[in-house]
């Protein structure tokens, strides 16, 4: 069994590192795009009937590239199509997201302080939510709305607002966060698997047939494609939220991710404009410091609903660890050399709050955070850092045989 554990968090490491390489790919992708679509010069008459052009250098090399407001009069053969960064990113994403909070939903996923509901019933609301998330942000797009992008987008960012508040009512501080980021992240690969490659193929199979393309399918695709580069910097902020308590442990985590959001129109707002060519708009920089100071003091509120050591139950898991030999020693150990960083009120100088939203200072906390224990104490040499609390080797080894055993 531990050598299962040991594999599976390896397994996690393989697809979170397969997820930041397809990110990279599709953000940065993303990125160039809108900024190569922003600073093409349309003010050329070009002979090849392109709406714009630019000439760029890169590696030692000179490129010209040109854009056709709808298409070429003819097809190339060998025509690139950015779509599986996107694909590849959600993709293990969602595996991501179903080997740490739907296989470790007991401690990350749900929280009976917040809402005392079964595994599977969480699970059903983080999958129904993904799917809802959705199918209202298409209908929007396609309703009247779609045609007032300024007002959509501030309708858009109402309901973004309303779902943080109603994944912190539902899921642990580090799960709503987690998910605020997966349904925007779901919306943004949607568009480009829904709309913008299947529009971007009936502009292909027009051409192909020599009928001339639609410019409404552009027109479309344009709009799903600035959603998309407007919520790049909040997803990936959420992404890396769920390793910071002061972003996911307070309690109004959901009115700081709010204000993240804010944060990514901003700062794109700012590149967006430079690589139009239509100025430097500075205000945006001071707007981005007030948001950020805001969150940061926002972050110093109490931790969302602290959990009372006292009346904390022991989840399924735990209960066999709390049985296993050597717990008793086990847990003095842990009491002894973690407690004075992992607890409500931290007693080590500069830490604030416990690392990870982790507190361990009863038995029953130490049965129940098992696993993570063995790894970063017994599997491993990562807790204490730098051994700053003198756990000795051979504590650490008795903390293996009581995982071990328990684990089978």
């Amino acid at each position: 069994m531990y050598d299962f554990i040991v594999l599976s968090e390896w397994l996690e490491f393989a697809v979170r590192w397969l997820h930041v390489i397809t990110a990279i790919a599709w953000i940065g992708s993303s990125f160039y795009f809108i900024a190569l679509d922003l600073g093409l010069h349309r003010d050329r008459n070009l002979a090849s009937g392109a709406d714009g052009e630019e000439w760029q250098v890169h590696g030692g090399g000179f490129y010209h590239i040109q854009k056709y407001l709808v298409a070429p009069e003819t097809m190339p053969s060998d025509l690139i199509w950015f779509k599986w960064e996107s694909y590849a990113t959600w993709l293990s994403g969602f595996a991501l997201l179903c080997l740490v909070y739907y296989l470790g939903a007991d401690l990350y996923l749900v929280d009976p302080n917040v809402l005392d509901i079964p595994v599977w019933q969480a699970i059903g609301i983080s999958l129904a939510s993904l799917a809802v998330g959705w199918l209202l942000y298409d209908t929007l797009c396609k309703s009247p709305m779609g045609d007032n992008p300024t007002a959509l987008m501030v309708l858009l960012y109402l309901i973004l607002v309303a779902l943080a508040w109603f994944y912190t009512q539902v899921f642990t501080g580090r799960a709503a966060l987690l998910h605020l980021g997966a349904i925007t992240a779901t919306i943004m690969s949607a568009n480009v698997f829904m709309v913008i490659i299947p529009n971007q193929k009936v502009v292909v199979a027009d051409l192909i047939a020599g009928r001339a393309p639609d410019p409404k399918y552009g027109k479309i695709a344009k709009l799903r494609s600035t959603h998309n580069n407007y919520l790049t910097l909040p997803v990936i902020f959420m992404m890396l939220s769920n390793h910071y308590p002061l972003a996911f442990a307070t309690e109004y985590n959901w009115i700081l991710a709010s204000l993240v959001f804010l944060m990514g129109v901003t700062i794109r707002h700012w590149f967006n404009t430079r690589h139009a060519r239509k100025g430097s708009p500075t205000w945006t920089w001071a707007a981005t410091v007030v948001l950020f100071l805001t969150v940061a003091w926002l972050s110093t509120a109490p931790m969302f609903r602290a959990e009372d050591s006292e009346t904390v139950e022991l989840t399924p898991a735990g209960q066999r660890f709390a049985a296993a030999e050597h717990f008793e020693e086990v847990s003095d150990i842990v009491l002894g050399r973690c407690s004075m960083c992992h607890a409500a009120e931290p007693a080590y100088d500069g830490i604030p709050w416990a690392p990870k939203g982790v507190i361990l200072e009863t038995p029953v906390q130490v049965a129940n955070w098992a696993r993570e224990i063995y790894v970063q104490a017994g599997a491993s040499h990562a807790m204490p850092p730098a051994n700053v609390s003198y756990i000795e080797p051979e504590e650490r080894a008795k903390i293996v045989a009581w995982y071990r055993g328990a684990a089978g």
